[in-house]
């Protein structure tokens, strides 16, 4: 078989695996979006279809029946997950700038420092006194910030990148007069645009989809997030739906109440503003991933 012939198939070969892998990735969220947009009793009836017998959007008319704690579930998760973000990329950047130093004496020592907290930590209830007895964090936003600040994780990742970049350059800059202040902001951050957004992407996901502090330190409905918003929206709807008022008193008319499509529209309303941001770093989020098996 001729090489071309043969490189062609391969070629097709490949491509086909990757159009079912797409296929397999994206039906899933597609049939997400059709329950959502599905009436409870063509649910009850026929199951999950991709395309249902009747179409409803009662379960959205009812997740916006009263939208303020949604809207405000929505600034308080965008809130965090903006100022997160950014915080915890200047601190990841700043912390592992140092340790990727050859010439920074305490480089090593550090690094396992660092290390050594990835594989222990001291566990639920210290943390707890601490946040809420020491540092006096209940119902307050910080609660939601400051845990997720440094990943130790993010901050190898974030070194290994830097390790990368030639040190002739910060000699160069040093020769010119720069100080080390002016080299970090000036010279390695604009350097680590696509390690920045990769972890970036990382780290606002995890803001964004941030509950379990919540549920642990916060009690003012006030700054409720929108995941724990979403949890408890949905603890309510299944206990409401289960309850033998809902059999009892028809005012309530619970039996028939939408739970199955009501909790898919409630994850689209969830993770559907990710899916759009998602795009826009996907170049610099391909460039991060591959950029540590590059070599020279």
């Amino acid at each position: 078989m001729p090489t071309a012939k043969r490189f062609n198939i391969m070629n097709g070969c490949i491509n086909l695996f990757l159009m079912i892998l797409c296929l397999m990735v994206a039906l899933p969220f597609v049939l997400v979006v059709v329950i959502s947009l599905t009436s409870e009793n063509s649910l009850v009836q026929n199951g999950y279809q991709f395309i249902p017998k009747e179409w409803s959007l009662e379960a959205y008319r009812i997740t916006f029946a009263q939208p303020d704690p949604l809207i405000r579930g929505y600034l308080v998760t965008i809130m965090i997950t903006v100022i997160g973000t950014v915080t915890s990329l200047l601190l990841t950047a700043m912390t592992a700038y140092p340790i990727s130093r050859r010439d920074f004496r305490y480089n090593r020592p550090i690094t396992f420092y660092i290390f050594f907290t990835m594989l222990f930590n001291g566990g639920l209830i210290p943390f707890y006194i601490l946040m809420t007895q020491y540092l006096h964090l209940k119902n307050s936003l910080m609660a939601l910030i400051i845990p997720a600040l440094l990943s130790p994780f993010n901050i190898m990742i974030m070194k290994g990148f830097l390790d990368k970049i030639g040190k002739e350059i910060i000699e160069s800059a040093k020769v010119d007069g720069a100080r080390e202040i002016r080299i970090f902001f000036t010279i390695i951050l604009p350097l680590s645009t696509p390690a920045l957004a990769t972890l970036g992407l990382f780290i606002s996901f995890g803001y964004w989809n941030e509950w379990y502090n919540a549920l642990l330190f916060i009690d003012n409905d006030r700054f409720v997030p929108l995941q724990l918003l979403l949890v408890r929206i949905l603890t309510q709807i299944e206990f409401l739906a289960n309850s033998p008022l809902a059999q009892v008193a028809d005012k309530l008319a619970f039996a028939n109440f939408p739970t199955m499509s009501v909790r898919m529209a409630m994850a689209i309303l969830a993770g559907g503003p990710m899916l759009v941001i998602f795009p826009f770093f996907q170049k610099y989020f391909v460039k991060g991933i591959t950029v540590g098996s590059l070599k020279g």
